[in-house]
């Protein structure tokens, strides 16, 4: 079954491997085209080529961000003294020993640096972490595209909503009476009374009878706006992605909603025109949210 998604979601997945816990934060917010961007402990970017393909099989549009986070369990690790670091680190500090102490630091000092202290991150890829790590970023990326899709279930009935305002609108401006074709025809016939006043010759007035005619007619505004109608229920059906079609077609609706507003000559249906485009905006702004 088709399903609508949003591109705004959150998830979390943690685990354990080996001595070693890992977790991922993913999170996404709305975007013209997917971005992908990951955050890795220093020696783990080796894992961002098969991090983006797990992105790109799950997303098509939003900004997407994941964190990884180790830690290793002290107790499984033991202590794992990097001896040659500290013996190098002393030597370096012999020209800043006077009367056998250190000016510049302590040992204490020294010993506290992370450099000091092996064990802190792999020396070496692990294949077991690397699948361990990876496998849990699909985790989370999978409950991400669920986050996503429940956003989707949510503003499904949301655009239907615009849709149906849109078209119960479009009914109304079919309906009145300045479309009719005798009120276009009474109203020619009022202009032609008024040339003909003018003694125009007889070429200008039949170019200024077909300008006129092409102006008060706004019957083929307001079938595109039916067939735009129709494509969008058809696409929202369809379900993602779906995002930049739905924007395009806004797009095309508020066109012929300008055209409309623009060739009516009458109040009742230039106020239906602008309620039509008021639609049309509030539309348009949700589907900003639509993968």
């Amino acid at each position: 079954m088709a399903v609508l998604s949003g591109m705004t979601g959150f998830a979390r997945c943690e685990g354990v491997e080996g001595d070693w816990r890992w977790s991922w934060e993913a999170r996404s917010v709305n975007g013209k085209g997917l971005e992908a961007r990951f955050r890795f402990p220093a020696g783990f970017d080796r894992l961002e080529a098969k991090a983006r393909e797990l992105a790109k099989a799950r997303f098509n549009r939003g900004n997407v961000q994941a964190t990884l986070t180790l830690k290793r369990d002290a107790a499984g690790a033991g202590i794992d003294i990097d001896t040659a670091r500290i013996d190098a680190l002393l030597r370096a500090s012999q020209p800043y020993i006077e009367n056998g102490r250190l000016q510049r630091s302590t040992f204490e000092g020294l010993a506290g640096l992370a450099a000091s202290l092996g064990g802190s991150m792999p020396d070496e890829a692990d294949a077991g972490l690397d699948t361990a790590v990876l496998d849990g970023l699909a985790q989370a990326l999978d409950a991400l595209q669920a986050a996503r899709r429940r956003e989707g279930a949510t503003l499904e009935p949301v655009l239907n909503g615009h849709i149906d305002t849109i078209e119960d609108l479009t009914r109304q401006a079919a309906g009145s009476a300045a479309v009719r074709i005798d009120t276009i025809r009474d109203r020619l016939a009022a202009k032609f009374a008024e040339l003909l006043d003018g003694d125009l010759p007889e070429d200008r007035l039949a170019q200024e009878a077909a300008v006129m005619a092409v102006k008060m007619d706004v019957r083929e505004e307001l079938d595109r706006l039916e067939a735009h109608i129709a494509s969008a229920r058809e696409l929202i059906a369809g379900g993602s992605p779906v995002g930049r079609k739905l924007d395009f077609l806004s797009q095309e609706f508020n066109r012929e909603a300008n055209t409309l507003c623009s060739k009516s000559s009458d109040s009742s249906l230039t106020q239906i025109g602008l309620a039509i485009k008021n639609a049309i905006d509030q539309f348009r702004e949700q589907v900003q949210n639509v993968e």
